[in-house]
């Protein structure tokens, strides 16, 4: 199942996994190595630290959450120039610097 396009979540700004977006939905994979550290800490109470990937036909409402909402989602739409209907794409443009403890990256860090 190859990814059309990739996030890589951090929390507490250590790299935790990957969420991907495929051609038969998402899905999210937390990092061996994130899982063997004694501090790692699940990114949701919906997604439980585990060995085996997560699959979901639409976003996972985790991520769907950190996404703005109201007024500043129209703000994200227009600036970035993506449809409020991409979720996966306004998640990878307004999610970088997240109120929480989970962030996310286009690209590895």
């Amino acid at each position: 199942m190859d990814a059309f396009r990739k996030a890589y979540v951090y929390v507490r700004n250590v790299f935790a996994g990957v969420l991907s977006e495929t051609d038969s939905g998402y899905t999210f994979s937390y990092d061996e190595d994130y899982l063997r550290l004694e501090k790692a800490s699940a990114v949701s109470l919906t997604l439980p630290l585990s060995d085996t990937p997560y699959f979901s036909g639409t976003l996972f409402p985790f991520f769907d959450g950190l996404i703005p909402e109201g007024w500043l989602l129209g703000v994200v739409s227009r600036n970035w120039k993506i449809d409020i209907k991409d979720r996966f794409g306004l998640l990878l443009v307004a999610c970088k610097d997240g109120i929480g403890n989970v962030s996310i990256s286009e690209v590895k860090k």
